[in-house]
């Protein structure tokens, strides 16, 4: 078998880097040991730049129609037991109630990875470039200078094959064997928990206690929280994550998660437990993010606490920022300046997300010390207040985290252009500010969102190749697109007459890459006609940044 890119692994990550090669043209292969079932859905939150990718896609309407209920409360409570005592609580719309913030046409959306998926496989699947091997384990791969061969073995029959590829990809998670086969190792904190989720169900779960619906229920003792319950379809259906600490893997029987889940609700009950996970909460990241013609996406570059939601996200990120590149490549047009950046730019943003959600987990589990949170006392009462707002104020930067999701900026990229002088220190304070995101067009950057007159957004400008905006008339962009027109690299022109939109990219010029970060601006462009190709050159990874 033969493609031009070979994806291993089907999770999120792997649909999602397949379905968007084929929306670019490309023909992959992806190669997946499981049947595409998902019993344990680890994640949740389809976050807010994710969703701006599905509108790319297409697929913003199949998310919205999936089956959690829409009309069903997202609030964050914590509390001693469902029925004993709440602490505090951050309510929260239900999906069907929250509308997009000003800075993007999208908002966050509840979609477990049981529900999310099915829509990520079915948009690779409608590719026509894209194959999917289910039920095929990939065992090794071979490298050379034009390619690599990969084995693979079907499991129906132990049928053993190969498949040749241009690039080869590990979205195979935390435990990657194609990281493995590179020789990358990871850094970081290591072992942050040992937890234990179970999912159950139970219709009439929220019968059973006395407080207002929920979307997650935080348990608190002594030790912080110690367990949490999600609703995982906003129904019948739960899970339950015994939190654990960092020195001891411990496995529970039945009766026992049966035990826990009656000592969060606060009373006796009968969950219909369907499946339990045992697995390690990690922070560690990736050494490197592959060499050559093989590399790594996702889980298998970063492993993070979920106390965040920015796992699968940043993944997704992951993603987006290596399908182009691959992409070009491909094409001929991209030189090897691209796959260099593909790690300067995105092992940063791993970095943060893992210290932000770390973080997170920390609040959580320092919340409380003490002994007397149920007593009925006026030191009880008293602790009940001082961990509600511990938690309270400690989580808002975990509950709106909106510049983790919209402020990741590509700081040091060979294929982006710096020409202004910035201050350092302050970059660092923005990237290290999970809440509060400021729209901008530095070189790097998410380009931002603006409803344009015609009703789209800005962003629906970008994806398949370079953008430029140009916000006065002049005959300079089209020297740029006959220079990119003879580079063979894709370049759109769009001159906007609109103020506000103009007021907000800043600059009279800037140059959006297909992913949608921001590769160049300025007041003008360069008057001598070979200027742009040097510009071109640039971006594309033919030349060293200027």
């Amino acid at each position: 078998m033969e493609c031009e890119i070979l994806v291993i692994g089907a999770g999120p990550v792997g649909l999602a880097l397949a379905g968007d090669l084929g929306w670019r043209g490309r023909q992959c292969i992806v190669v997946d040991r499981g049947d595409g079932s998902v019993f344990q859905p680890k994640m949740d939150l389809v976050g807010i730049r994710t969703m701006e990718f599905c509108r790319r896609w297409g697929i913003v309407g199949d998310v919205e129609a999936s089956p959690y209920d829409r009309d069903y409360p997202q609030d964050n409570v914590y509390l001693t037991s469902l029925n004993g005592y709440e602490l505090g609580r951050q309510a929260m719309p239900s999906m069907r109630a929250e509308l997009p913030p000003p800075e993007s046409p999208q908002k966050r959306e509840r979609c477990p990875q049981n529900m999310f998926d099915p829509i990520l496989r079915k948009f690779a699947e409608s590719q026509a470039g894209v194959q999917m091997l289910y039920e095929h384990e990939y065992v090794s791969f071979e490298e050379d200078a034009s390619g690599v061969t990969a084995k693979v073995v079907r499991q129906s029959d132990n049928h053993a094959f190969e498949i040749r590829a241009k690039y080869l990809v590990g979205c195979d998670g935390g435990r990657s064997a194609v990281r493995e086969q590179l020789g990358i190792g990871m850094k970081g904190k290591g072992v942050l928990t040992y937890t234990t989720n179970v999912i159950f169900r139970c219709a009439e779960f929220n019968s059973l206690h006395d407080k207002a619906p929920g979307y997650r229920y935080m348990f608190v003792n002594h030790t912080g929280v110690w367990a949490t319950i999600v609703a995982i379809n906003g129904k019948d259906c739960w899970r339950m994550s015994i939190v654990g600490n960092a020195d001891e893997r411990k496995r529970y029987t039945n009766e026992e998660l049966t035990a826990f889940a009656c000592r969060a609700l606060g009373r006796t009950f009968e969950p219909e437990i369907l499946s339990v996970l045992n697995w390690t909460r990690e922070e560690l990241v990736a050494d490197h993010y592959g060499r050559d013609r093989v590399f790594i996406c996702g889980d298998a570059c970063h492993l993070t606490s979920p106390t965040g939601g920015l796992g699968m996200n940043t993944g997704i990120g992951d993603a987006v920022d290596l399908s182009w590149k691959l992409d070009a490549a491909v094409q001929g047009w991209g030189g090897p300046a691209l796959f260099d950046a593909y790690e300067i730019e995105r092992r940063p943003i791993a970095e943060r997300i893992t210290r932000f959600s770390t973080g997170n987990l920390e609040t959580m589990k320092q919340a409380s010390n003490s002994h007397r949170l149920e007593e009925d006392s006026e030191v009880g009462a008293a602790e009940r207040i001082k961990v509600g707002h511990a938690l309270g104020e400690g989580l808002k930067r975990e509950w709106f985290s909106l510049n983790m999701h919209l402020g990741n900026r590509y700081v040091d990229s060979p294929i982006c252009v710096y020409p202004e002088q910035e201050d350092r220190e302050q970059i660092v304070a923005e990237y290290n500010d999970g809440v509060n995101y400021r729209p901008t067009t530095r070189p790097g950057v998410r380009a931002p969102h603006a409803w344009l007159a015609d009703g789209r957004s800005t962003l629906d400008l970008f994806g398949r190749g370079y953008v430029l905006l140009s916000f006065v008339k002049d005959n300079t962009p089209q020297r740029l697109a006959d220079a990119a027109r003879d580079a063979r690299v894709p370049l759109t022109l769009h001159t906007l007459d609109e103020p506000a939109v103009a007021a907000l990219y800043e600059k009279h010029h800037v140059l959006v890459r297909p992913d949608g970060h921001v590769a160049w601006r300025g007041d003008t462009l360069p008057a001598d006609p070979m200027a742009p190709m040097a510009l071109l050159a640039t971006i594309s990874g033919k030349k060293e940044k200027q």
